[in-house]
């Protein structure tokens, strides 16, 4: 019986381990997609409790402890003690074997606090003040978090009228890790609500210094921000959406559309359709000519108990995976981009696990030969950024493109604790392949081209692809 969380915790023979130990662990962390707060890598925030760093704004584990029959006070409440809501999560913890949380629980404790207990209600005080002590000292700040996992690049997720302060600040500090912005215009494109979408208009025509009155107004505000951000080292959009739109549209459309919705009138379902479908395509292009890499996480059902998104928000763990039939949209915006010679690089994440396969072949209609691996299928995202999730991914990815050309994991997280997802992605990448080896499915003859696609995969691939 192997001991929990050893060495060699997921690297189930001698090949994965050799991999994984003397490959994938020592390479740097490029977390190209990640929502950290950028303030807080800024002034260096140091962080109050286990608490706060742990349990503030994540989901993951709010869902979990509502589940185990957690009163919402020690979730979101703020009439409640650090001590208390964490003493509710470690009351939590043995419940969740078998999901994620344990997992990622005690290899964040291990990696970040040097902590090997297991916790649970008996061991939560003890842990609690240990982890409390290290988190006054200097090292255990946000940048001292980042240096402690070896990271190189963190991308993190922007709003176009967003001033990028803190971005520049971080740079002018001289801090050695990069953060880099990364261009997230959803809500250029939300027109669901009018008054919301004017609202918004009249933030970017301020940031942007354009004057917004019809549709070219707001493409070329939206063009100066775009410029901003390149300036600022951005190398990345990313686009939230349920599914792909892909509607045929005339100019002369999009412009009336424009000024109706931004008259204050509601829009019909086909005209939401099509405006988005426009925007999708402006963005793309935008993103070609600067040769950024766009991103598409598409799936989500979001916000679906309207009772406590009232109450608490977004982003608050009440979302789930959702069912669209989208291939053929995706198709057919990829081919419109394609066809006027404007795809640029292409990340796609699913969030269902049963478009896998749609995924992985939607990316050999655009390879064009310029770039090796130009349309990327992403790394498991959200639901499915765990070890059946990852395996799922890159099993499909093996069979139906090339998973040497993947450019790896990402923490996709606003916590400052959650680099461990990439080791353990890494250790499930080398266990994958290590697996195969022994198998007499790979050669091991070939062995300095596997060593050196578990590094490519973890590392090299990302930092050529992005070009940081």
């Amino acid at each position: 019986m192997k001991n929990f969380m050893d060495e060699n915790f997921l690297l189930q023979t001698e090949t994965a381990q050799k991999l994984y130990h003397e490959h994938a662990a020592k390479m740097p962390i490029i977390d190209y997609h990640c929502h950290l707060i950028p303030q807080m890598v800024a002034d260096d925030y140091k962080f109050k409790s286990l608490t706060e760093i742990w349990l503030g704004g994540d989901h993951y584990k709010w869902r979990a402890m509502r589940t185990n029959g957690v009163d919402e006070r020690y979730c979101t409440g703020k009439d409640t003690t650090d001590w208390e809501k964490f003493e509710k999560w470690a009351e939590t913890v043995p419940y969740t074997m078998r999901n994620p949380l344990y997992h990622w629980t005690h290899l964040e404790l291990k990696t970040a606090f040097g902590i090997n207990k297991i916790l649970n209600p008996t061991t939560a005080r003890e842990i609690y003040d240990e982890c409390n002590e290290k988190l006054a000292q200097p090292e255990y700040s946000a940048r001292g978090m980042m240096r402690r996992y070896h990271v190189e690049v963190v991308c993190t997720t922007d709003d176009p009228v967003d001033s990028l302060e803190y971005h520049i600040k971080t740079r002018e500090s001289g801090f050695e890790i990069k953060m880099l912005p990364t261009w997230r215009p959803d809500k250029a494109m939300a027109v669901e609500v009018p008054a919301d979408f004017r609202a918004y208009m009249e933030k970017l025509s301020e940031v942007s210094g354009v004057k917004i009155s019809g549709f070219d107004d707001m493409v070329a505000a939206l063009r100066k921000r775009h410029d901003f951000f390149a300036e600022q080292g951005c190398k990345l959009s990313d686009h939230g959406i349920e599914e792909f739109y892909a509607e045929d549209y005339t100019d002369a459309e999009i412009k009336a559309i424009f000024n109706k919705v931004y008259g204050g009138q509601e829009l019909t379902h086909e005209e939401v359709l099509k405006f988005k479908s426009a925007m999708l395509v402006v963005f793309g292009e935008m993103d070609w000519e600067k040769g950024w890499t766009q991103q598409f996480h598409y799936g989500a059902i979001r916000n679906n108990n309207s009772k406590m998104f009232k109450l608490l928000g977004p982003d608050t763990g009440f979302d789930s995976i959702g069912e669209f039939t989208t291939a053929k949209a995706m198709a057919k915006y990829l081919d419109r981009l394609n066809s006027n010679g404007k795809l640029t690089k292409t990340i796609l994440y699913n969030l269902n696990p049963c478009a896998n396969e749609v995924i992985a072949t939607m990316l050999g209609n655009f390879q064009d030969g310029t770039i090796p691996g130009k349309i990327q299928f992403g790394s498991g995202w959200w639901f499915l950024d765990q070890k059946d999730g990852m395996e799922k991914q890159m099993n499909a990815l093996s069979v139906l493109g090339l998973l040497s050309r993947f450019v790896g994991m990402l923490t996709d997280s606003r916590s400052f604790l959650s680099y461990p997802r990439h080791e353990y992605f890494r250790r499930t990448l080398c266990n994958l392949i290590g697996k195969d080896i022994e198998n007499g499915e790979i050669p091991s003859s070939e062995m300095a081209r596997i060593e050196q696609m578990v590094e490519d995969i973890c590392y090299n691939n990302a930092k050529n692809f992005f070009q940081f």
